[in-house]
């Protein structure tokens, strides 16, 4: 978001203009809370505030919702069985929600399903998830440093680390049996935050903090590395942190970060495949296919490409239907979409 924009949200708060009611939430960082822009709590400094176009991108980025201006209950009443399932979510954040909890809940499921969804405009799954995910990246946005003493101790403190990040990002008794630790760190970006693990030689995850399946790749990272993985910074996330600062200002075209790729032998060669495609260009997958030797393998080659954990560092988003239309992506399509317009931009400018 632009300074400019930041004080034009930051003016409606103080204001508590009623126009901007659904436009913007703001996170305070003093607080841990967001709020409506009419919320009626003193006002905190500009510094201390951040501006989210949706609840959603408010509670990953680890802020409660205020209990004066309930955010979440506007534009309309909220019903009691919704009003009952945010607070257990606040009860227990870490929960690992799913749809047959609702079994043992006194009321209706479905009503209170759909009832949250036309509110939130997300589902109460999601709603869990993104309220536990903003947990662990609190963690990683503080950019905490290895603590010896909790991971001596198995992180069996009671601190946020341990109810929190680990919960997420897995807490293994011990190190794993090569003591190995990852790192994870949040990054900023114009399209939004993301997420970068790393060792200290090799990034192994670029991802957007939105990516639905985030918790599900984090888990299947850990697993396949045998690592704890703790927030902090190592010299390959600061290095995908400048260059993804050079790749949207349009002045790079070619990551040079190292990178470990943890894939079968037909994934590594589909993501092989991808980093061929020229910048600025975009192929379908029937051509990314048939670039390997696998014309009719197009359905593969999509779940392959699906599966890739380096968001823009393996271009998945260069890869488009044959009929011209976007087809999926894990960041969403409007990031899509302005990735594909964007790097066509850059490259005329840099006569690539």
């Amino acid at each position: 978001m632009t300074d400019q924009k930041s004080r034009e949200y930051y003016q409606a708060l103080l204001e508590k203009d009623t126009e901007y009611e659904g436009v913007f939430f703001v996170g305070v960082k003093t607080t841990g809370v967001f709020c409506r822009p009419t919320c009626p709590a003193r006002k905190p400094k500009l510094q201390n505030c951040e501006f989210f176009a949706t609840a959603e991108q408010a509670l990953l980025a680890s802020f409660r919702p205020c209990k004066r201006c309930q955010p979440l209950s506007h534009p309309s009443h909220v019903s009691e069985s919704v009003q009952q399932l945010v607070e257990m979510v606040e009860q227990n954040p870490e929960k690992r929600w799913r749809e047959r909890d609702f079994e043992a809940l006194d009321l209706d499921a479905s009503t209170a399903r759909r009832q949250f969804k036309k509110r939130f405009g997300m589902t109460f799954i999601e709603y869990a998830r993104a309220r536990r995910m903003g947990l662990a990246m609190k963690e990683i946005r503080k950019g905490k440093p290895v603590i010896e003493a909790q991971l001596s101790t198995g992180y069996e403190s009671s601190s946020g680390f341990r109810d929190a990040f680990s919960k997420i990002m897995g807490s293994p008794p011990s190190l794993g049996e090569e003591g190995k630790v990852l790192s994870a760190a949040w990054l900023d970006t114009k399209l939004g935050p993301m997420v970068a693990i790393a060792d200290e030689q090799d990034l192994y995850l670029l991802e957007f903090v939105d990516r639905r399946g985030l918790e599900g790749e984090v888990e299947r990272l850990r697993k396949k590395t045998k690592a704890a993985i703790i927030p902090g910074k190592t010299d390959p996330i600061d290095s995908i942190e400048e260059e993804l600062d050079q790749y949207f200002k349009g002045e790079l075209t070619c990551f040079q970060t190292p990178v470990k790729l943890l894939g079968t032998p037909f994934q590594m060669e589909v993501w092989e495949a991808l980093c061929t495609i020229p910048f600025g260009d975009t192929w379908s997958y029937a051509e990314l296919a048939a670039s390997i030797g696998k014309p009719s393998g197009y359905r593969a080659v999509a779940r392959a490409n699906g599966a890739n954990q380096l968001a823009l560092m393996i271009p998945c988003h260069r890869i488009i239907n044959s009929n011209g239309e976007l087809g999926g992506y894990g960041g969403g399509l409007p990031r899509k979409e302005w990735l594909i317009q964007h790097e066509q931009r850059s490259g005329i400018s840099l006569g690539v």
